[in-house]
């Protein structure tokens, strides 16, 4: 038979993890391959990049797509399990899990929304215009394709954040900083990094290499919204250090009253939510990698100019 797509693969992959056990996406791979009934040569088949088996990479995605609608978990680095929602979409017998199934949740609702509003994405899906079926060209594919990778990374960053410890979290804070250009050298930035001693500051960071000003920073790695009540402590021991700039950073969210308090003071607060923060990671390289580069090439017109 050929290879199943990662929708096929939803229920079965729900099926498999049932029992509320950890799993990792190993195991799960080699389980769900003989349900298929898939041979050597398929479950060996890669990608065109050659990186990757392709079924092992389509369990991935059924795994993730699965877990934006919060019926996985991960429980560590490279393990998952089951969620309670999970356990009651199971209960309902369901013929069937895909996207469309999916879509019943606010969460993945959410991300589909994430995906959908990048401005620089094309068109994921094919559309009925005038009784017409309009399909991608291989660019917009490909730069869809691209956007879904690069959500699922952010979050996949999210979620590693909030497991680590407050330390591990205000120096990924100052890593970020210096690789956006502030601060000078890193060590610099770490010495000091924790030292102005108020309460309401987590550190301080040079704006340029020179240090001709300084930026205070505030880094929380919350699960709860960051309220106005909390940026107003911010914004007054700036005031008490004589300070005109800084940084909130937090894994979670800010409140509309927050958001809107940073644009009625004089001071200037940045504000940097969870998926910000995930993006600006991705963008200057912290905490990631380079899996697999496609170039994309065109023709040189000019090289085939004759004099």
């Amino acid at each position: 038979m050929a290879i199943p797509d990662y929708q096929s693969i939803m229920l079965p992959l729900l099926r498999f993890v049932r029992d509320k056990k950890e799993h990792s996406l190993r195991e799960a791979t080699d389980i769900l391959s003989k349900e298929f009934n898939l041979s050597e040569m398929e479950i060996e088949q890669l990608l065109a990049s050659g990186r990757k088996p392709i079924f092992y990479d389509r369990v991935g995605w059924a795994k993730t797509y699965l877990a934006q609608a919060k019926i996985l978990e991960s429980t560590r680095r490279g393990f998952f399990r089951i969620t309670e929602r999970g356990i009651n979409l199971l209960n309902q017998n369901p013929q069937t899990v895909n996207d469309k199934t999916l879509q019943q949740f606010l969460e993945f609702r959410e991300f589909i929304s994430r995906k959908n509003l990048k401005p620089e994405k094309a068109v994921e899906k094919t559309i009925v215009e005038n009784n017409e079926l309009i399909l991608n060209t291989p660019e917009e594919s490909l730069e869809s394709a691209y956007q879904t990778i690069r959500i699922n990374l952010a979050t996949e960053i999210l979620e590693t954040i909030k497991s680590c410890s407050p330390n591990f979290f205000e120096r990924l804070v100052v890593e970020l900083l210096v690789k956006m250009g502030y601060g000078g050298t890193l060590q610099d930035a770490g010495k000091a990094i924790g030292k102005s001693g108020d309460g309401g500051i987590d550190g301080i960071i040079k704006e340029d290499r020179l240090g001709l000003d300084i930026i205070y920073l505030q880094a929380k790695r919350w699960e709860n919204v960051v309220g106005r009540p909390e940026i107003q402590k911010f914004a007054g021991a700036l005031q008490g250090q004589r300070a005109r700039k800084g940084v909130f950073i937090t894994t979670s969210d800010f409140t509309k009253e927050a958001r809107e308090y940073v644009s009625m003071i004089d001071s200037k607060i940045i504000l940097i939510d969870g998926e910000e923060l995930a993006e600006l990671m991705i963008d200057y390289n912290v905490g990631v990698s380079n899996a697999t580069i496609y170039e994309i090439k065109r023709i040189d017109s000019d090289y085939f100019l004759e004099d």
